[in-house]
């Protein structure tokens, strides 16, 4: 191995390092100091990354969300807005959900609240975390979701769960509710 190369690896490794720690420090804090935040003007959403560990796809940007992908291209960051056009309920959307992005999973955590749910479990060797809101009305429906190696859950586990404690979802953006 070239030693430019070496130090490109170890580079890596320190800035994985470091936005993991601070991860860990946010999970239990709340604090995400340091971090960056997406937030989308139009639908009126918006949540914390550690940018060490994640940035923005080129590629995965549009109006209603974004996509981040971690350095080692491992792990996504998914976050977004729809329209509830078909009109479903809460608990139709999430069995939806179920059926049509995770089947064959094996799910480790559901909960469903007054305007919210959250999936989380395996399917693979990917471990995957989604929280999804209901805003005006159930006519706009915010989400975001975290995939990362299974393997690599001690890792990613704390970041999940400081970007659960970010989040913010009022609907209320630039455009208003629909």
């Amino acid at each position: 191995m070239s030693a430019e190369r070496m130090l490109r690896v170890l580079a890596s490794v320190v800035l994985l390092t470091t936005a993991v720690a601070e991860a860990a420090v946010a999970s239990r804090t709340g604090r995400t100091s340091g971090w960056q935040t997406y937030e989308n003007q139009r639908y009126g959403f918006s949540l914390a990354y550690p940018p060490g560990l994640f940035s923005p796809s080129a590629d995965g940007a549009n109006e209603a969300g974004q996509l981040l992908v971690s350095t080692d291209g491992r792990a996504r960051l998914l976050v977004g807005a729809l329209e509830n056009t078909e009109g479903l309920d809460l608990r139709a959307y999430r069995d939806f959900v179920k059926r049509e992005t995770y089947p064959d999973a094996q799910f480790d955590y559901e909960r469903l609240g007054r305007v919210w749910f959250v999936l989380s479990g395996r399917r693979g060797d990917q471990h995957f975390y989604q929280w999804v809101t209901f805003v005006c009305g159930g006519r706009l429906i915010n989400s975001w979701a975290m995939t990362y190696p299974d393997a690599e859950r001690r890792r990613y586990d704390p970041v999940v769960e400081a970007v659960a404690k970010s989040f913010r979802a009022s609907g209320t953006g630039r455009g208003g509710c629909p």
